[in-house]
């Protein structure tokens, strides 16, 4: 391969083990504005590929930070610090802060991340809805940055003006409608802004509340290595491949709820397939909305829902995103139901 001829077919036909050995050679190092790391996986434009081997792909990452770092995501929620104001209401209070951080995006592949409270998504805020929200946002990175909530709110809290590091404000809100919302930064160029990893989803509960289920939060994303506008890794809550070989433990029949949104930038559309079953699925989380009976469901960037299944049989489930090279660039998983 010459000195910046190394495409995404290059990548598939490796896997993750041939993209980590690539990590130290020299000609991948002298590619400019990378981490180390991170230049290992640096591609040209798109090319048909081959697909990889799921084995070579998944690989052995149990105390990987970037790993641990999606586990936790999966099942953390963030219900912010609880009160109860003189009128009853109740009152939630975050704290957010925008930090630079390299994360880690697959195994020995570092990113050069722009982060919400250090991860690649954010915290999943949680609440319910009618509750006053108060997030108190301090600008800790190099660049401008702010924090765009999706729902219902007044215009000054949009989250357009730009607050400029080492600044501070505080968002304040009530929570509506019910469903499920996302967040991310919107300073100019919202593309870089959204794509270094300002985002995260946001959940506002209704008041009668849902059907006990095992709960798991899924933010579709991908990452462009070497800034070309094209991405060289796809995942879920920033850590390629996951769930292959650590599966989400389910038990069967247990209801599973999955708040599934697309933060994906560079691509058109982002996907989700369940192989051997099928789920319901609630476009922005909304149990009033009209609702598909599918094995696979598209989301366009911004666009979430919450999809809600049973497993009949025990076993392994893949998932993943129905574009293969999504797929096969780290956005695939397995549910292990016991």
């Amino acid at each position: 391969m010459s000195e910046r001829n190394v495409s995404r077919r290059d990548i598939l036909k490796m896997g993750s083990a041939g993209v980590i050995g690539l990590a130290g050679s020299y000609f991948l190092n002298s590619i400019t504005g990378l981490t180390p790391a991170a230049s290992a996986a640096t591609i040209g434009k798109k090319n048909n590929h081959h697909h990889m081997n799921h084995t070579n792909n998944s690989g052995d990452f149990s105390k990987s930070e970037g790993y641990l770092m999606a586990e936790k995501l999966l099942t953390t929620f963030d219900y912010g610090k609880v009160s109860t104001l003189p009128n009853g209401q109740t009152l939630r209070e975050y704290d957010v802060i925008a930090i630079d951080k390299e994360i880690e995006i697959a195994k020995g592949i570092k990113f050069p991340g722009w982060t919400y409270n250090g991860t690649i998504p954010g915290p999943t805020f949680r609440c319910t809805e009618g509750d006053l929200l108060r997030f108190h946002f301090i600008n800790g990175g190099s660049h401008p940055h702010s924090i765009h909530f999706h729902g219902i709110h007044p215009p000054e809290m949009d989250g357009l003006d730009p607050i400029y590091p080492g600044e501070k404000f505080t968002y304040e809100f009530e929570a509506k409608p019910y469903g499920l919302q996302i967040y991310h930064c919107h300073v100019l160029p919202l593309a870089r802004h959204i794509h270094k990893g300002l985002y995260g989803n946001f959940i506002i509960d209704p008041k009668k509340p849902r059907e006990p289920a095992l709960e798991l939060n899924m933010v579709m994303n991908g990452f462009d290595l070497d800034l070309d506008g094209e991405n060289e890794f796809y995942t879920v809550n920033g850590f390629a491949n996951a769930f292959m070989n650590h599966p989400i433990k389910i038990k069967k029949d247990q209801l599973v709820r999955i708040y599934l949104s697309n933060l994906t930038e560079f691509d058109l559309l982002n996907s989700f397939h369940l192989h051997a079953n099928y789920f319901t699925y609630y476009p922005t989380g909304r149990n009033d909305n009209p609702s598909q009976f599918t094995d696979t469901i598209m989301q366009c960037q911004g666009e979430r829902g919450i999809i809600e299944v049973t497993f009949p049989y025990k076993g392994k489930y893949m998932f993943h995103a129905h574009v293969s090279e999504f797929a096969e660039l780290g956005w695939m998983g397995f549910f292990e139901v016991e």
